[in-house]
């Protein structure tokens, strides 16, 4: 059996070292381009390259996979199946048309709720109390294909999109490797989505982070928790990267408490935030009581303003 495996963030990992450790044959991992990241902008490798190339994979690196050159590359990989998780390129049909086996997909949602690129951050924004991962066989639509298998979590109560990402990842690998077991035995009976029960979320973007005071302290920490760890909730200078709603009443953005024994708490339009973790600028990530031990901030004032 030849794999060609197609995935690029830390999320694809787990998916790629199972199928290595079964036993599978992959004949390749294709992968998004090198980008510049982190504070310097130095183009770095993304996490499915890096690993890739430790487990002596050859790698791939197309703008766009579906162009002639890439579509030339997989064809002469001559796969059985292809394989993808989190890639971030829509495949056309003359991709999905070159393995025998067809493509199957490790999606991070119960399908068909939370199609698109960013499903763990929508079910955490949305309030969700479980969710998920479903393999597929991809088709030319976006997260459309017929479902293979699927497995259900629960979702912490105070769990960020990167603590559930890492856990639906491993949830994922496990949930592939029964799927393949199963797929080219013929013991799996694809299943037809619903498009009645269908939901599609945008992507992320980096204004999403902005809090509104004025909004109830649920949903607030609702966009701390899912928007951790990118492009992260902010209040003026500040990052939240975690918080809880708690009782209490006053200006929506008005710190209600501030303190290193009573931590730091915040009016909302609806009942309070209390700020567990931040980050002011040209400092390190810590909690709030730390933060308050050398920064005090006087009550009333409005949090990001005059801090």
């Amino acid at each position: 059996m030849r794999i060609a495996f197609m995935g690029t963030p830390q999320f694809a990992v787990p998916p790629l070292r199972a199928l290595l450790d079964a036993g599978y044959g992959v004949v390749g991992a294709f992968t998004q381009p090198d980008r510049p990241a982190g504070r310097g902008h130095r183009v770095a490798m993304c996490p499915v390259k890096e690993f890739a190339l430790s487990r002596g994979v050859p790698v791939f690196q197309f703008e766009r996979i579906r162009r002639p050159d890439g579509l030339e590359c997989l064809k002469n990989l001559a796969p059985d199946l292809c394989v993808t998780a989190a890639f971030g390129q829509i495949l056309s049909q003359a991709l999905l048309d070159v393995p025998k086996w067809g493509t199957v997909n490790v999606h991070a949602s119960l399908l068909p709720k939370y199609r698109g690129a960013a499903p763990i951050n929508w079910c955490i924004l949305n309030g969700e109390t479980k969710t998920g991962v479903t393999t597929m066989l991809t088709d030319a639509g976006i997260d459309t294909g017929d479902m293979l298998l699927s497995r259900e979590t629960e979702i912490g109560e105070m769990e960020t999109a990167g603590e559930l990402t890492e856990r639906l990842s491993e949830l994922g690998a496990e949930l592939l490797i029964e799927t393949l077991d199963k797929y080219l035995r013929g013991e799996i009976a694809p299943r037809k989505q619903n498009p009645e029960e269908a939901t599609h979320q945008p992507m992320l973007k980096k204004e999403m982070g902005i809090i509104d005071w004025t909004r109830p302290a649920e949903e607030i920490a609702r966009q701390v928790r899912g928007l951790n760890p990118w492009p992260i909730a902010c209040a003026g200078p500040f990052k939240l990267y975690l918080a809880r709603p708690v009782e209490g009443n006053g200006v929506p953005g008005a710190v209600l408490r501030a303190s290193a024994r009573d931590g730091l708490v915040v009016a909302c339009g609806e009942g309070a935030l209390e700020v567990l973790e931040m980050q002011a600028p040209n400092a390190k990530r810590m909690s709030a009581k730390a933060y308050l031990m050398g920064r005090p901030i006087e009550p009333g004032t409005r949090l990001g303003e005059g801090v």
